[in-house]
C-alpha cells in the first residue's frame, strides 16, 4: 500500500491518476490531495478517498472548502499556498508525490519531496527545467527516485529502465516525438490572426490551456529537450526531435549498435501515469490495445524552425547554462498568461520569451530563492517587451 500525496487532483493528469488508483484500490492510500481552482471536484475526491491533507489554491479558497466539505473537514488538515504544497509533499506519512502541478507552483513541493527523500511521479515539467541540478543532485543525495510521467520521458524510461546517465546503457541519441500541435501546416504569414480558441484546439490530446498553448508553441517540446538532458544525463546535442502527427510513437531511443527502440500506444496518459505509480510492475489498464494494421501509416518529418523557434531557445538555454533554462521557463509562463488574457499574440509568445533569454543575468551555482528573484525578472522583461513592441 503506497500512500500518495497527488498535487493537481482536478487536473487532466491528476483525474487519470485518480483512475488508475481507484482501479487498484489495495495498492493506494491517498493521504494528500491539492488543487488550484475545482473545488466541486476536489469536494467529490474527499468523499471517495478521504485524505488526512487537503491544499488549496490560497486561504480564500480553503476557508470556502472548509465550508462546504462540513464534518468531513474536521479529519483532515486543511493548508493552502505554496507552503501547503510542501508540506504535504513533505509529510512522513507519505511514500510517494504525484506532482501533476501546472508551471512554477510545482517546484517547491517537488524539491521537498526530494529533500525528505519520496519518491516522486513528475509530470511538472517545470521542476526539471527551472533546477533540474537542483533536484538531480537531491535525489542522488537522498538515494530517492525521481519517475517521469510526461509520456515522452516515459517512453524513454520504458525503453532504457534507468534515470541518469543512460550512455552506460549504450545509448547514442534520444529521439523526441511532438504532433506539431494545431498550426503544423498552417501559413507562417497568418500566425498573427490565430485566436486562443485555435490555439486551444489540438489535434490528438486533450490537455488544459497551459499545456496546449506550449504544444502549439512547441515550448513543450523545447522544456521535454532540457528534461530529458537532465533525467537521462546527456548532452543537448544527443537529444532530437522528430514530428509525428499520429501520437503513437511516444518517444525512440538508438543505441551505438543502431538499433532503435521505441514505446507506442493509441495517445493516452493513462500508461505512463499508471506505469509510474506501479514501478516496476506491468499490471493492466483499460487502454484500447493499439492496432498498426489499422492504423496503415505512420507519418514523421523533421521540425521546422522557423515555424518552431521555441527549439531553438531551448538548446539556446541549456547552453547558456545556470538559470538561462528557468529565465525561459518562467518568461513563458508569463507570455502564456497574457495570451489567454487576450494582451498578446500568439506569436508574442516566442518573441517575448526570446528578448527574456537574450537579457537575462545567468547565475551557474543558484538556489531555489534565486529562481523565486528571478520570476519577478522575468515578468518585468517579459511586458518590457510588450510596451516596446505592441
Amino acid at each position: 500500500m503506497k500512500r500518495i500525496a497527488l498535487l493537481g487532483s482536478t487536473g487532466s493528469i491528476g483525474r487519470q491518476a485518480i483512475n488508475v488508483i481507484r482501479r487498484y484500490p489495495d495498492r493506494f492510500d491517498v493521504y494528500a490531495l491539492a488543487c488550484s481552482r475545482s473545488l466541486k471536484e476536489l469536494l467529490e475526491q474527499v468523499h471517495e478517498f478521504k485524505p488526512k491533507i487537503v491544499c488549496l489554491r490560497d486561504a480564500a479558497l480553503a476557508r470556502e472548502f472548509d465550508d462546504a466539505a462540513g464534518e468531513i473537514a474536521d479529519d483532515i488538515d486543511i493548508v493552502h499556498s505554496v507552503g501547503g504544497l510542501g508540506l504535504a509533499a513533505a509529510h512522513p506519512q507519505v511514500d510517494c508525490v504525484l506532482n501533476a502541478l501546472v508551471g512554477f507552483p510545482g517546484l517547491y513541493p517537488s524539491l521537498n519531496a526530494i529533500e525528505e527523500g519520496k519518491t516522486l511521479l513528475l509530470a511538472n515539467k517545470e521542476s526539471l527545467v527551472m533546477a533540474g541540478k537542483l533536484l538531480m543532485n537531491a535525489a542522488e543525495e537522498k538515494k530517492c527516485d525521481i519517475l517521469p510521467i510526461d509520456s515522452e520521458h516515459s517512453a524513454i524510461f520504458q525503453c532504457v529502465d534507468k534515470i541518469g546517465d543512460v550512455s552506460s546503457k549504450g545509448v547514442r541519441r534520444i529521439i523526441l516525438t511532438a504532433s506539431g500541435g494545431p498550426f503544423l501546416k498552417r501559413p507562417l504569414d497568418t500566425f498573427d490572426s490565430i485566436t486562443l480558441n485555435e490555439t486551444l484546439n489540438h489535434p490528438t490530446w486533450n490537455m488544459g490551456p497551459k499545456i496546449t498553448i506550449d504544444s502549439a508553441t512547441m515550448f513543450n517540446k523545447g522544456f521535454e529537450i532540457i528534461e530529458a538532458c537532465f533525467l537521462f544525463g546527456l548532452p543537448v546535442d544527443k537529444i532530437d526531435v522528430v514530428i509525428h502527427p499520429q501520437s503513437i510513437v511516444h518517444s525512440m531511443v538508438e543505441f551505438n549498435d543502431g538499433s532503435v527502440l521505441a514505446q507506442m500506444s493509441y495517445p493516452t496518459m493513462e500508461i505512463p501515469i499508471q506505469y509510474a505509480l506501479m514501478y516496476p510492475e506491468r499490471m493492466p489498464t483499460e487502454v484500447v490495445p493499439l492496432d498498426l494494421a489499422k492504423e496503415g501509416s505512420l507519418e514523421f518529418e523533421e521540425p521546422d524552425l522557423e515555424r518552431f523557434p521555441s527549439i531553438a531557445l531551448a538548446r539556446q538555454a541549456l547552453q547558456m547554462g545556470g538559470t538561462a533554462p528557468a529565465a525561459m521557463n518562467l518568461a513563458n509562463d508569463e507570455a502564456v498568461r497574457l495570451f489567454l488574457n487576450g494582451k498578446i499574440s500568439f506569436p508574442s509568445i516566442t518573441a517575448s520569451v526570446k528578448y527574456v533569454l537574450d537579457k537575462v543575468d545567468v547565475i551557474d551555482d543558484y538556489k531555489y530563492e534565486d529562481i523565486l528573484e528571478l520570476k519577478k525578472e522575468t515578468e518585468s522583461r517579459v511586458n518590457e517587451w510588450i510596451q516596446a513592441n505592441l
